[in-house]
């Protein structure tokens, strides 16, 4: 869903060059869906598992297994019939999406989100090739910060998406209710660094998002987050390799690379386990050196020390001359429509990390024109807050570092540009993020905690209320008693 005030582009230089800042502000085509229209299922898959497969994150989840339960009676596959929806919950630039629920009784406490596009509609404004990317690209997704697609059907003109439901909203709209409309530096960082990971897969997969802002952040249950919206993300080609860093002791961010053959140690780490990357043969007896040789090497190479096996997975070769994207977070390369690669990402990961810990973007302006002019010339600035502590002043220091990094205007010298999010996640703003762990840290707001509490001050105060007792003033007390009442006497 689209914020008031922000208004996102999609002109394509390749097929259109009219204008840079063309827009095409996000509205509904869809008023209604017609329940007595006959569905099919979409069975066509881009080289990965169709939509029943197996998906490792999600194969103990309610929402997953009962949706496997109603495939199995289903000899058609899944269709619209098989759903009821409860309310529409938004709307963006290709269609609607509703808050939905299985019709068999045994799962209709299961929640799910289901897009509904119109395909005659797009195909008169001529995006329809990007429903069909978005449904590609999460028919391929399987990560705990992404969306799971459960079922996509066809029902009459529409295509109908099933995806899981966020009952937290999103990073906007919190970011909205917290006083000063921004974040703290400490929750900012936590949300950065789970984007962080999720936009890490996404590039390993090819996939470059291209709409990162915190419309498009939203907050599960357990309040770990979810990215949402791939309309407008590129499909490229990548392949993973695993780089063996060589850091300097002592020397803050330096670093050697010696780069391992490509895929293979990749997958022997996914699938063999992490101990797979460092273990090596035991070494024979000629293989053993002499402390001679050991003095020696040391003097050559004093400051030299092996960090591990550090995976780059970046589509650098990745070009696309399209202009989209929202304003505010169109990077450099995008507006002079040169080109642009998986570049754009990290440049959008400064501008959200900005938003969050300031509360407005870097370089907006009084209209669009003035802040893509702002973009291409305006020099970066922080605006003055006033930390609490010198703890959080330092951390605030180093997310000022940081952003500076990303929000370099030559695409070439950003942070991540090279190695992707390996080089940020070495970055001292993260310095203690337990990357693989990540999962276990407990959110900066938690949802269904925010909805216990508020049902338990609810019952509170409804207790109270009916305890309450009258308290009369003095001049109340002084007055003679009036009964509203009429009694009969015998």
């Amino acid at each position: 869903m689209e914020a008031p005030g922000r208004e996102e582009s999609d002109v394509d230089y390749e097929s259109s060059c009219s204008s840079a800042t063309a827009i095409s502000s996000r509205r509904s085509l869809i008023s209604d869906v017609s329940y007595g229209s006959s569905s099919t299922v979409s069975v066509r898959s881009l080289g990965a598992e169709s939509v029943g497969g197996h998906k490792p994150h999600k194969a103990n989840q309610a929402e997953w297994e009962a949706i496997g339960r109603v495939r199995a009676t289903c000899s058609g596959g899944l269709g619209l019939e098989n759903f009821r929806l409860v309310r529409r919950l938004g709307n963006g630039d290709l269609g609607n999406v509703y808050l939905c629920q299985l019709r068999e009784p045994r799962s209709s406490a299961c929640l799910y989100a289901m897009k509904v596009v119109d395909r005659e509609a797009l195909a008169i404004r001529k995006k329809l090739q990007r429903a069909e990317t978005e449904k590609e690209i999460l028919r391929t997704l399987d990560h705990p910060f992404l969306p799971t697609l459960y079922a996509d059907f066809d029902a009459s003109h529409y295509s109908c998406l099933v995806m899981e439901f966020c009952p937290g909203g999103d990073l906007h709209v919190a970011r909205q209710r917290l006083p000063g409309k921004r974040f703290s530096v400490t929750a900012a960082k936590f949300y950065a660094a789970e984007t962080i990971l999720a936009m890490e897969y996404l590039h390993m997969m090819g996939v470059v998002y291209r709409d990162l802002k915190p419309e498009n952040v939203l907050v599960r249950d357990d309040g770990h987050i979810m990215l949402s919206d791939f309309d407008l993300s590129l499909k490229c080609d990548v392949v993973p390799r695993l780089d063996c860093r060589l850091a300097q002791k002592n020397v803050k961010g330096s670093g050697s690379y010696c780069v391992l053959p490509p895929m293979t140690p990749v997958l022997s780490c996914f699938y063999g386990g992490v101990g797979n990357c460092s273990k090596k043969p035991a070494p024979t007896p000629r293989d053993v050196p002499s402390e001679e040789e050991e003095e020696h090497e040391d003097r050559n190479n004093p400051e030299e020390l092996e960090v591990g096996p550090e995976l780059v997975a970046e589509p650098i070769n990745a070009r696309s001359k399209s202009f989209v994207g929202t304003h505010e977070y169109l990077a450099p390369e995008v507006i002079t429509g040169n080109g642009h690669g998986s570049a754009v990402d990290w440049w959008t990961l400064g501008v959200f990390l900005y938003e969050m810990i300031y509360g407005r973007t870097p370089f907006k302006g009084e209209n669009n024109e003035k802040t893509l002019l702002n973009i291409m010339k305006q020099p970066l600035s922080f605006p003055r807050l006033n930390p609490s502590s010198g703890k959080e002043f330092e951390e605030l220091l180093r997310a000022q570092e940081l952003i500076r990094s990303l929000l370099v205007k030559n695409p070439k010298k950003r942070l991540g540009s090279m190695k992707g999010s390996a080089e940020i996640k070495r970055h001292e703003f993260f310095r203690g993020v337990n990357w693989a762990l990540i999962r276990s840290v407990k959110p900066p707001e938690v949802p269904r905690e925010l909805r216990r509490r508020a049902r338990s001050k609810e019952a509170l105060a409804t207790t109270v209320q009916k305890k309450k007792v009258v308290v009369l003033s003095k001049k109340e007390k002084e007055e003679p008693y009036n009964s509203s009442q009429r009694f009969d006497y015998f």
